[in-house]
Order: C-alpha cells, then structure tokens, then sequence
C-alpha cells in the first residue's frame, strides 16, 4: 500500500495552541496525545479540544491521529466516545501488552463505528513493555485494522530496570524484534522517539540506524525534528512505483464512474489515492 509513515508528531491534547499550529505542519501523522502529556485533571478536557480540532478536520494537512490513555488506564471507553467521530484517520493504543487488549477495544470501536456510521478506524499499537515485545507478532496480526507497531522505548527501559541513554543497549534486542514482527504480520513498524531535541545529528544518526533495521518512520516530539526524518526515510523506488500505479489506477476508475478499483489483486479507493498522491508531492519536493 502507497503510504508515507515517516513521521509520527505527537501534540499534547490540552494544550490549543499547539493544537492550532499543528494546522501547518508536514508530518505526515499528527497525533493529537490524551496520554502522557496529559495530566488526569485535564483528560476531560483534553478530550473536548481534540473533539472540536477533529470537527476542523479540513484545516489540517496531514493524517489525524489522537492517542488514548492506556489499557490499563481504564479511561479508554472515554476516550473513544469522545474520539470515535468524522474526522479521525485512526488512533495509537499506548502500553498494548497482548492481542487481547486490541480486541477488547476493537469491539468498543466497532459499536460507536456504527453507530455513527463510520468506516473502520486503523490502530496504530505502541509495543512498550517486555510482554509487548514477546507478544508483537499476535499483536500485530490481531486485526485489519493494525496498521503498525510503533516502538516506544521509556516504558520498555523502565519495565527492564534500564536507565536511559542515547543508545541503550538494554533496548537493542526488542528494537530489532518489532519491525521484523510487523513485517511478517503485513504491517508497518514506526521507531520511538529522539528525547535530545537540540541533537539534531543524533537524530539523523538514530533515524539511519532505525530504517536501516527495517522501520518506516520514526514518532517526533518537536516540529523540527520532521524535516530531518523525513530526509533519512525517504520513499524507496518500489513505494514510488506503487504510488504511481494507485493514481493512474483510480483516475482510470473515476473516468468510467466507478468509487474503487485494484491494483496487483489489492482494493484501491479514495483513501489510497490519497495516500499515493501525498506520497509523489513528497518525492517532488
């Protein structure tokens, strides 16, 4: 599938300024956060802010993401009746320890989808703990609608007893393990974060490593850390070809008046077409 996964920016759910500028970025994921960033008194309303940013949907650029609170949080059901909406591209499940944990919420989403006559919402499963880790093969083929793994290292560290540094060697293991699980299963595998915001050679440095062990991208925490990884993960050959069979494909399907078409035996529609053009004005740039 066509699809640019560079960058996933998180934005703090509570704060509407930093909603509103993230209007203008380029990531290519913007995700709107109800976690970390945000305190328990707030969740409430952190999750109206991201409510009324998703009814705006239009002025944004990029794929719209919110990330919930975690399973075990128990705020999840709140999240989602607030979230699940017109509007949304998919959500990041945070601390996802076993495939059962996405299928409980999958059921959630799949009653309010219908409710509100939505079309499936992609997940996109934060792999943070050692249980994620031996489990991110079931976790990745748990649904359709996993679209990725994304790799987050702070938890991970800590569950080990690890401290943290630029490159921790505790990590090293679970870091190679989750792109070649998300890989077999179909899906795509998404790098953590770089914490030294200034360290823009680190950046660049940790990027290579990430796409050379098989991610796609890799999630940021600062607007400017977006053009540098966009730099390393670049679209490869193949994804450019790809992207350019969807279009001619879909233009072809428009012509004779029909929604969706496919291409090498895979169902294309409005979504692809999308994703495939983002992904041409990328290479042109």
């Amino acid at each position: 599938m066509a699809r640019l996964l560079r960058s996933l920016l998180f934005v703090p759910g509570n704060n509407s300024r930093f909603l509103e500028k993230a209007k203008s970025l380029c990531a290519d994921i913007i995700c709107f956060d109800l976690e970390d960033s945000v305190p328990i008194e707030e969740k409430k309303s952190a999750r109206n802010l991201i409510k009324n940013a998703l009814q705006n949907r239009s002025e944004y650029n990029s794929e719209i993401y919110v990330r919930t609170n975690s399973p075990i949080s128990g705020l999840i059901p709140d999240d989602l009746q607030e979230i699940i909406q017109k509007g949304i591209d998919g959500i990041v499940i945070p601390k996802v320890d076993t495939a059962s944990d996405i299928k409980k919420i999958e059921k959630t989403m799949v009653g309010l989808e219908k409710k509100r006559k939505l079309k499936p919402i992609e997940i996109i499963a934060s792999i943070e703990s050692t249980m994620g880790v031996v489990n991110s093969y079931s976790i990745a083929s748990s649904s359709k609608r996993v679209s990725a793994l994304v790799f987050g290292v702070f938890d991970l560290l800590n569950d080990l007893g690890v401290e943290y540094t630029k490159n921790p060697e505790g990590a090293m293991y679970s870091r190679a393990k989750i792109p070649v699980d998300a890989r077999a299963a179909g899906k795509y595998a998404i790098d953590a974060i770089w914490q030294e915001i200034d360290d823009t050679v680190g950046l660049e440095n940790d990027s290579i490593v990430a796409k050379n062990l098989g991610y796609v991208g890799k999630s940021v925490i600062h607007p400017n850390q977006v053009d540098i990884v966009h730099k390393v993960f670049y679209p490869t050959r193949p994804e450019i070809e790809w992207a350019k069979k969807v279009i001619n494909a879909y233009d072809l399907a428009k012509k004779n008046k029909r929604g969706a078409t496919t291409v090498d035996g895979k169902m294309i529609d409005e979504v692809h077409y999308k994703r495939a053009a983002t992904l041409l004005n990328s290479v042109k740039k």
